[in-house]
């Protein structure tokens, strides 16, 4: 590489520090406002066809995709870091951490082939994670406003309505309650709190059936469904998006490090006791394989004397983890046979404007 550098992230500016390795030019600076107008403009000044290869480091913090994305039409390599493992890299604080000295420590990480990589996903694997982030997003808001309705009913000693006359659609009882027993501030909670759960119904009405029409005609998705119980199609298409890639893991033991079903050992401020989950990486995807996790409880699941083992020696929440790490190893295998051909189409999807109005 001809020109090797470092950009630090921040939401109102960047800042670079790179260094031309041919004639010794160093240069430091920022790029403020941090958007992907002023980037542009900024890379301009990298002509990779006279100044010869271009490449920049980064950590993987929020904000690296319009970054990675613009680099890449100037021509420019991105590198993606690991924030922790580049962290820990940093070693002892002899000074007060600035932007520029994080900038400089990628720059010579990456210099040095030092630089913990991350896996930069294709953009088609990058919207389907957005896609389920935030169907989880709404579920997480759709059972929030349900359980806001309970407390109101419990603070006011009404009828215990239960999760069916709410989330199942028993209103006629539920209104009979408002109705009776709920006073005048009670029944405006109530009602607001219907009225916001109908919207959220009616998006995650239409945002399920975009996903359920994507990962039927996902190459990985269909394997994953074909060859492991209990993955359905929203957990498939899940363990595609985080898992799938050619080369992505060297052991599924570092896939289920990866999701964050692993179990702690250490805990350096001495606050939390070893074996816990160490609950790193994405939340949707433990969330997913949680639940697919719990069809093992079934007399007829594969998995059905492992589950009952390990819930009579611990309990059930147990056994769901350690059934949800095997379906981890067990995609994380499949997905390696398939590589980069585990995101292939094979069926077009429904039009992505069906999603909102």
């Amino acid at each position: 590489m001809s020109i090797v550098g470092g950009l630090d992230i921040h939401r109102k500016q960047l800042t670079f520090d790179w260094v031309d390795e041919q004639n010794g030019k160093w240069e430091r600076g920022r790029i403020t406002p941090a958007d992907r107008e002023h980037l542009a403009g900024w890379l301009t000044r990298f002509d990779v066809a006279t100044t010869g290869p271009v490449a920049f480091a980064m950590e993987g913090c929020t904000g690296w995709r319009y970054i990675a994305e613009e680099m890449a039409k100037a021509g420019v390599s991105a590198h993606l870091a690991e924030p922790a493992d580049t962290s820990a890299l940093r070693g002892p604080k002899r000074r007060a951490k600035t932007d520029k000295a994080d900038a400089k420590l990628l720059r010579e990480l990456l210099i040095a082939g030092r630089l913990p990589e991350c896996y930069i996903p294709p953009d088609q694997v990058l919207e389907w994670r957005a896609m389920l982030e935030l169907y989880q997003d709404l579920r997480t808001q759709h059972t929030g406003w349900a359980q806001r309705i309970q407390s109101v009913c419990f603070h006011q000693g009404t009828t215990a309505p239960g999760q069916a006359g709410i989330v199942r659609g028993d209103r006629a009882r539920l209104k009979a309650i408002i109705d009776d027993q709920l006073s005048i501030s009670g029944r405006l909670q109530v009602n607001t709190a219907l009225a916001v759960m109908d919207v959220l119904a009616d998006h995650l009405d239409r945002l399920r059936r975009r996903l359920l029409s994507t990962a039927r005609g996902l190459k990985g998705a269909r394997a994953l469904m074909h060859e492991i119980y209990g993955v359905g199609p929203l957990s498939s298409l899940a363990l595609c998006a985080w898992l799938g890639g050619a080369s992505r893991f060297s052991s599924s033991r570092k896939a289920v490090r990866f999701v964050g079903l692993d179990i702690t050992v250490h805990s350096s401020d001495g606050k939390r006791s070893p074996g816990r989950l160490s609950r790193q990486g994405p939340e949707v995807l433990r969330w997913l394989l949680f639940e697919a996790a719990k069809t093992s409880a079934r007399p007829c699941a594969p998995g059905y004397d492992y589950y009952t083992q390990v819930k009579e020696r611990y309990d059930a929440n147990r056994a769901c983890l350690s059934q949800a790490r095997r379906i981890v190893r067990h995609a994380t295998h499949i997905l390696a046979g398939l590589g980069d051909d585990a995101f292939t189409v094979v069926a077009q999807p429904a039009a992505p404007s069906t999603i909102a109005r």
